[in-house]
């Protein structure tokens, strides 16, 4: 039997292989493809607010990385326009979240994707991000309305 060749990664995966934040903080890239990714975080010590519970800030940014590698699963720069996260359950040190993220709409340069966060069944947050896509050739689009 010839030996199986894995799929060359995709843009969400090349984005994520560049993430300095994410990858410092341990994040990892589970799945990703069209529209949807599945992240994975491990809550540190240094995740760990005053009242011994992980800190929003890092659950927002779990959300928020699975957030990128679905908007940007599809090729062109995508970044985001806004996100809001609505915190469900508390999570703690040692805890392992998983954050799902799924498209729900793309218009035009526009998108809005969803995204679970979850400590194996349980739900931690809800998350929805609002994307844009840049216009081909920029690094950033300051003129942007």
């Amino acid at each position: 039997m010839p030996p199986t060749r894995s799929a060359p990664p995709g843009p969400a995966q090349l984005m994520f292989a560049a993430d300095a934040a994410s990858l410092g903080l341990g994040i990892e890239l589970l799945e990703a493809g069209a529209g949807e990714a599945v992240l994975r975080m491990a809550v540190t010590p240094a995740m760990v607010n005053g009242h011994g519970l992980a800190h929003g800030g890092y659950l927002f940014l779990l959300a928020d990385s699975a957030f990128a590698c679905a908007c940007n699963s599809h090729g062109p720069v995508t970044v985001a326009a806004g996100g809001d996260i609505d915190f469900v359950a508390p999570a703690h040190e040692g805890d392992v979240l998983v954050a799902t993220a799924q498209e729900r709409a793309r218009f035009g340069r526009s998108g809005i994707y969803d995204v679970t966060v979850r400590r194996g069944s349980e739900l931690i947050a809800e998350f929805r991000g609002r994307s844009r896509t840049l216009r081909t050739g920029t690094k950033d689009e300051r003129s942007m309305p």
